[in-house]
């Protein structure tokens, strides 16, 4: 009966994370489904492209609360049912993974940042934060949001280790970033041929949506 329950805490942070807020928020303010433009991705940074600020802070926020709940839950309710720091690891791993392929979204999500986040502010603050740091910097220095994750991602599990020791809490947050580095592969390749685009940079999302059209022909005007 004890291994029922972790399994049961881990299929419903499983169905947490598997809820794509990029996407629920964008149909809630009317916009364009975030997997149709810009770089596919539904997560805060594509549904910013759309040009609505608050849908893509609404996004980005919900997207780290629902990591942080899942961990929450545990580490406030676990205790009775014999839930402890390896379920609580397990149940943050499970809502990252449901992010990334969401059951409810034919199995497309998104990166994963906001979601980890989310994760390692609830399984550990003080790494959350120095994680959270990292990726501030490098974003202040280069602006690309995607090596800021990659680099956040790289040094999260050696300040764990370094820090805090091995464990359940160190093996998660291991797999995390190999997962979330792996979900960057395109733009890691983007990021060698220099073609990423910088956070800032205005892209309209009727540019990243459009298809060119070639342009009518102009009619020779005929002199009587």
């Amino acid at each position: 009966m004890n291994a029922v329950f972790p399994l049961l805490a881990t299929l419903a942070a499983y169905l947490l994370g598997s809820l794509s807020f990029a996407v629920i928020v964008s149909r809630g303010f009317g916009l364009a489904d975030p997997r149709s433009y810009g770089s596919g991705n539904p997560g805060a940074t594509n549904v910013l492209r759309s040009g609505h600020k608050l849908a893509a802070v609404l996004t980005l926020v919900l997207d780290a609360v629902k990591g942080a709940v899942a961990v929450g839950l545990v580490q406030r309710f676990g205790a009775p049912y014999g839930l402890g720091e390896g379920t609580e690891a397990l149940v943050g791993l499970a809502a990252f993974v449901g992010h990334l392929w969401p059951v409810f979204f034919g199995f497309k999500g998104g990166k994963g940042v906001a979601t980890a986040a989310g994760v390692l502010l609830a399984l550990n603050p003080w790494l959350g934060l120095a994680t959270l740091l990292s990726f501030a910097i490098i974003l202040a220095f280069f602006r690309y949001v995607s090596l800021a994750s990659i680099v956040a991602a790289a040094f999260a599990p050696f300040y764990q280790l370094l820090i805090w020791g091995a464990g359940p809490a160190a093996i998660a947050v291991a797999v995390m970033s190999l997962l979330l580095v792996w979900r960057h592969s395109a733009n890691i390749r983007k990021l060698l041929a220099g073609t990423e685009s910088k956070f800032g940079r205005k892209k309209p999302l009727a540019e990243a949506t459009k298809t060119s059209k070639p342009s009518k022909p102009h009619k020779a005007r005929t002199h009587p």
